[in-house]
């Protein structure tokens, strides 16, 4: 029957007419014959399945090769790639977690072309250790006797336990059993250890007593789990580190603190209350703390581990500690990281984290006025940008209750929706990454950084060009 799907699907052209089309020619410039038969054969798939589907396609040579075109884009571009967040979560768990200051890239760059001293003492001439290019530094900005470094923190808690409790028992409020992203679970990874656990307390109620009862002959140790993004509130209580250490000591036993995002910084005066830094938990008398590097310490991923010399000393003789050691980048970026830290004030100033999170509602006020001016400025007459205010979330498991008052930029373009707006930004270069409420498009200032700007704004020209 003419003009049936069928009829329709025999005037598709066959992949090897496609790759002799003159039209094709530009683009097999500029990739392989492998690539260029990948792209046609899947937009000559894609096709064919919306004809099935009941659509009419445009089966035109032009515009079948500028669907080409457009999957060879995408086929060559990075898979892991630059995004701008506009979302209004500081630390994007999804995102990459914490951005790196300038002077944790400028180190990493130094250190990735070409040789380095990783594991080579030049003062001696002969084999080092790759830690302690942050060890000193560590100890000097937490006041511990000594300090390590793995991979993330779960491989940080991981080793503690490993080293410290393998076979034996560990005390844990059940209040403080938590799963984070990822299904990484405090159970789960003990278990992995070889140690026992054992839940004292309640889930929004713990008592010094409850881990006096539970120390038996096989205890190895005390543990406390930062609860990283949930919060027990209302009838509630826990015991401090403090506490814990002393019961520890009256018993023997060493304390351990999951510090969870690692706060180096005490941040009560800018409004952000309630989490205990690094060197809090040292000075109640913690044995060892750990904690992340890539959340609220502004650093790439990390495990850190600080406290006691011989306690960590026992785990750099662990089998264990050569799987979980991390390289020689991200000890660079590390360590130029914790430079920063030396001086507060260049700390907020300089690791975009905590300058993200400290940002006052004045700074967002003349950015937001800044920003709306340039965009207006050079954006279409089409889109429309109005202010907004509303809350960012510092995300990473680090506050959970916290909200932080903020300014956003609501975007709207003819013939959008804000669910569309939000598809078609994601697919510019780089991709812009907003929120939706209440049916609108939201760009958070929080996180928008200044050079962010200029990507912003051809990300948006370019979804009004794509309009009919």
């Amino acid at each position: 029957m003419p003009g049936s799907a069928a009829d329709i699907r025999r005037q598709i052209p066959k992949m090897d007419k496609v790759l002799v089309w003159p039209l094709l020619a530009p683009l097999a410039a500029s990739a392989t014959h492998h690539e260029l038969r990948d792209a046609v054969r899947e937009v000559l798939d894609q096709l064919r399945c919306q004809l099935v589907s009941g659509s009419t396609p445009d089966l035109s040579p032009h515009h079948i090769v500028h669907l080409v075109a457009d999957q060879l884009r995408r086929a060559q571009a990075p898979s892991l790639r630059r995004v701008i967040n506009g979302s209004g979560i500081v630390i994007h768990t999804n995102l990459g977690r914490s951005p790196l200051a300038l002077a944790a890239e400028t180190a990493f760059k130094e250190t990735a072309w070409g040789y380095s001293n990783l594991e080579f003492d030049l003062e001696r001439g002969e084999r080092g250790e790759r830690y302690v290019h942050v060890e000193r530094l560590l100890c000097a900005l937490t006041g511990a006797e000594a300090a390590l470094v793995v991979n993330n923190n779960a491989a940080a808690v991981l080793l503690a336990l490993s080293g410290l409790a393998n076979g034996r028992e560990v005390i844990v409020s059940r209040g403080e059993l938590v799963e984070i992203g990822g299904s990484f679970r405090i159970p789960d990874v003990m278990r992995q250890s070889g140690a026992t656990l054992v839940e004292v307390g309640t889930t929004n109620r713990t008592h010094p007593r409850d881990y006096r009862n539970a120390i038996t002959e096989q205890t190895a140790l005390l543990l406390k789990v930062h609860t990283s993004n949930f919060a027990v509130v209302g009838f509630t209580a826990e015991v401090q580190t403090a506490e814990m250490v002393q019961i520890g000591r009256q018993a023997g036993l060493p304390t351990m603190v999951d510090a969870g995002s690692g706060c180096l910084i005490d941040l009560t005066r800018f409004g952000i209350p309630g989490e205990a830094t690094v060197q809090e938990h040292l000075k109640a008398g913690a044995d060892l703390v750990t904690f992340s590097g890539d959340k609220l310490l502004g650093g790439p991923q990390a495990g850190l581990i600080v406290g006691s010399g011989a306690i960590i000393g026992r785990l750099k003789r662990h089998q264990l500690l050569r799987a979980l050691r991390i390289d020689k980048l991200t000890l660079a970026a590390l360590e130029a990281t914790l430079r920063l830290y030396r001086d507060e004030r260049q700390a907020l100033a300089s690791i975009p984290t905590l300058r993200m999170l400290t940002c006052s509602l004045e700074e967002l006020d003349t950015r937001m006025r800044r920003m709306l001016r340039r965009l207006r400025r050079q954006l279409p007459p089409g889109i429309s940008l109005k202010p907004a205010s509303g809350t960012s979330s510092p995300g990473g498991g680090s506050f959970p209750l916290l909200q932080l008052p903020t300014r956003l930029i609501e975007v709207t373009v003819p013939g959008l929706s804000a669910n569309r707006l939000e598809e078609a930004l994601l697919a510019t270069t780089p991709p812009v990454v907003g929120r939706i409420q209440h049916d609108r498009f939201l760009l958070d200032l929080r996180t928008l950084a200044d050079d962010d700007l200029p990507f912003v704004t051809t990300a948006l020209a370019q979804v009004l060009e794509q309009q009919p």
